[in-house]
């Protein structure tokens, strides 16, 4: 932006993002599931789309946490060009280590750790997929991007405290809930302050439907007609007494 400013050029930027994924008590626990661990783990969690604050209401948490830590178990780590891998390296030892900062993090202010939590016994930078329980927003886990295979579990009480949490960061990319409620779907999704909102579903990019974020999480919008808008300008032309 900063570059840009000299010359007045127009900007579209694609940021970072810290997405939640709400779990309400009357969603589908296997579709849950299937969604959150689609959204999280995708790329080993290395996509700012991925989810990267798992919300569980009280009602649900344990039995949905229970679900979601067998799942995670089948995941296959190694070589990305073996058909039965699902889970590669991370990108570089820093991307390591910051992982394991975060969950160092999260540990010592009383989150537990649930399955994984610690480097791959195959080295180099591959870290094990790995569930955080009862994360609380003073935690990087929730306060920052993970950007790896960490899925924090954050146990909420009401629709309002849920959406309170979603919206508690300065990122706005993407976002994704479970529920099988219609109205509560329209609802909180116009609360949600993001661009991209999945309703029971943990893949949401497509090349037809816009792509970007609020807040720091960008400017304009990738994809669809609307990303056509960020190559255009637009001219108003009046004409009169041509004949």
């Amino acid at each position: 932006m900063a570059g840009s400013a000299n010359t007045v050029k127009k900007v579209s930027l694609e940021l970072g993002g810290n997405a939640p994924c709400i779990v309400f008590d009357d969603a589908d626990i296997d579709v849950a599931v299937k969604g959150s661990l689609a959204a999280k783990f995708r790329n080993s969690g290395q996509t700012c789309v991925c989810a990267n604050r798992i919300l569980v209401q009280e009602g649900i948490y344990e039995k949905f946490a229970s679900a979601f830590v067998k799942a995670v178990q089948s995941l296959q780590v190694g070589n990305g060009l073996e058909e039965s891998t699902s889970q590669g390296p991370l990108i570089n030892e820093a991307a390591v280590q910051k992982v394991e900062k975060f969950v160092g993090d999260a540990t010592s202010k009383g989150a537990n750790i649930m399955l994984g939590g610690k480097r791959h016994s195959l080295g180099m930078s591959f870290y094990e997929p790995t569930v955080v329980g009862n994360v609380s927003n003073d935690m990087l886990l929730f306060s920052e991007e993970v950007f790896g295979p960490v899925a924090p579990l954050i146990p909420f009480k009401t629709e309002e405290e849920a959406i309170h949490l979603a919206n508690d960061t300065n990122a706005g990319l993407a976002a994704y809930m479970f529920t099988k409620n219609i109205a509560r779907s329209w609802r909180v999704s116009e609360a949600l302050e993001y661009g991209l909102v999945g309703v029971n579903e943990g893949l949401i990019s497509t090349e037809v439907a816009p792509f970007g974020g609020v807040k720091q999480s960008g400017l304009g919008r990738e994809g669809s007609k609307y990303g056509m808008d960020d190559y255009l300008e637009i001219k108003y032309v009046c004409m009169g007494n041509l004949g």
